[in-house]
């Protein structure tokens, strides 16, 4: 009896529990996608970018050596300094490579550069010793005296020799030290030495687009194509995607230059050229126009030939 008066007050609560709820409108279980603008941070702007930008892909850092590989072309491909090569993988001059060796192309993880520390500097409280400041020292032994050392007598200049003859002396030796050693390449190029490397109008110029690492000159199949400067051919073939028939000259251990798209070749690896002598045929070999594309680099960085070559 007691529980099913106690049902009949409990029924009218439960018939308005459901009733309130059926009067409730549903909320999609991810509103922020069903209204995007609620969630954007300030007007406009989507919590989420609608476009994702696709990551970059990491250098390899190995590039196995093929044939008509080297060491030259392999920098030029992977814009290193040759140099740096040789020192990454421990290449003595004049670095040679050979088919299905790998080399690093990429500076090692592990190098780090080791800072030399300071000489320690003498503290303020440091002062000479003098032979009146003999004392006893702490020493568990009585009697024991801390001496000072002997300080070295001068050694006697030879006669007729005054001080200042021998200051110019120690001077002319400092200054001859001090002075660089030139380069004894004989391809060295600098001030003057450039030359314009073909006739022929300028098709694009250095940085006007992402391939534009130097001077595309327009001209005529067979025209002359010629050393910018003194040096030695360290790369001849076509190896290099994008160059068709490539020359690469080293002009000193700083500058390299390329002649791309070659029709006939007059030169091979290991040649020593003078500036202006004739090392190619213009052509169109790995592109679709006859003409010549023309780099200058400096320590494996390319830069703009302009700021070589002389003004026309």
């Amino acid at each position: 009896m007691w529980n099913f008066r106690a049902a009949q007050f409990m029924l009218p609560a439960i018939v308005v529990v459901l009733t309130a709820c059926a009067s409730q409108r549903a909320v999609p279980a991810d509103h922020r996608a069903a209204n995007p603008q609620k969630n954007a941070v300030g007007p406009g702007k989507p919590l989420v970018s609608e476009k994702s930008v696709p990551l970059r892909q990491p250098e390899s850092p190995i590039r196995t050596v093929v044939h008509g590989d080297t060491l030259y072309s392999i920098a030029w491909e992977t814009g290193r300094d040759y140099r740096e090569l040789a020192k990454w993988n421990r290449i003595q001059p004049p670095y040679t490579i050979q088919p299905g060796q790998e080399l690093r192309v990429i500076p090692p993880a592990a190098e780090k550069v080791t800072a030399v520390p300071a000489p320690a500097k003498p503290s303020a409280n440091n002062t000479e010793v003098k032979k009146t400041d003999i004392k006893p020292s702490n020493s568990s032994k009585p009697g024991k005296l801390a001496v000072a050392p002997t300080p070295t007598p001068p050694v006697p200049k030879p006669a007729g020799v005054s001080a200042d003859s021998s200051k110019t002396k120690n001077d002319t030796r400092t200054k001859a030290k001090a002075e660089p050693v030139k380069s004894q390449d004989s391809g060295k190029a600098g001030s003057g030495s450039w030359a314009w490397p073909a006739d022929g109008q300028i098709l694009k110029r250095y940085g006007e687009s992402d391939s534009g690492k130097g001077l595309d000159i327009g001209g005529t199949r067979g025209q002359s194509v010629r050393a910018t400067a003194g040096g030695r051919v360290v790369y001849q073939g076509s190896g290099l995607r994008g160059y068709g028939q490539l020359i690469i000259i080293k002009h000193s251990d700083e500058f390299l230059s390329a002649y791309a798209h070659n029709d006939r070749i007059y030169v091979k690896e290991g040649d020593v050229v003078k500036r202006g002598q004739k090392i190619a045929d213009m052509g169109s070999t790995g592109t679709d126009r006859v003409k010549l594309h023309f780099e200058i680099r400096r320590q494996g960085v390319p830069t703009d030939p302009l700021n070589y070559l002389p003004k026309r």
